[in-house]
């Protein structure tokens, strides 16, 4: 079965859920993802939404420049959000082709999570490792391509069932 669906950084329903995400800085804005390469993934029931960002290495100030990384994941569905997370790495690598050096990552504010004590649990439950914490104190999880699926046999990714641009 396929969770995701790709949708566009402005879809205003995907939007609602980016607006509840602890991490949003301009609620309501029309766009919801940072500026550049970007794969926006919802469910069919639009109960959950994935952001991987691709951003150009030499825009990047952190130690992984050049990763995958995984700007917003909500979730609001009864859908374990690890199994969420394996199938949007999955999608990640399959649009974007093979993963670069150090594959993907995401920060975590361990201060605004539901999970303050196990921040980023999910994430390790799908594969991801904490690896470090970024200067301003975000917990740092990442996968490298080593530890990533294989997309054998993953079902072309289908545009979400509502468009709305």
């Amino acid at each position: 079965m396929s969770y995701w669906f790709r949708t566009t950084s402005t879809d205003s329903i995907a939007r609602r859920l980016a607006d509840r995400h602890y991490n949003r800085q301009k609620i309501g804005s029309r766009r919801f993802v940072p500026p550049g390469r970007c794969l926006v993934l919802v469910t069919r029931n639009y109960d959950a939404l994935w952001v991987t960002s691709y951003p150009y290495a030499e825009y990047v100030r952190h130690m992984w420049a050049g990763a995958w990384m995984n700007s917003l994941f909500r979730n609001e569905s009864k859908v374990l959000s690890s199994l969420l997370i394996k199938e949007a790495v999955l999608r990640t690598i399959q649009f974007y082709g093979n993963p670069p050096k150090h594959g993907m990552v995401s920060f975590i504010d361990a201060d605004k999570t539901r999970r303050k004590r196990d921040p980023g649990r999910c994430y390790r439950k799908a594969g991801f490792r904490h690896v470090g914490f970024t200067d301003g104190g975000l917990w740092v999880l990442q996968l490298p391509p080593s530890t990533m699926p294989q997309v054998n046999g993953l079902s072309p990714l289908q545009s979400s069932p509502v468009w709305t641009e």
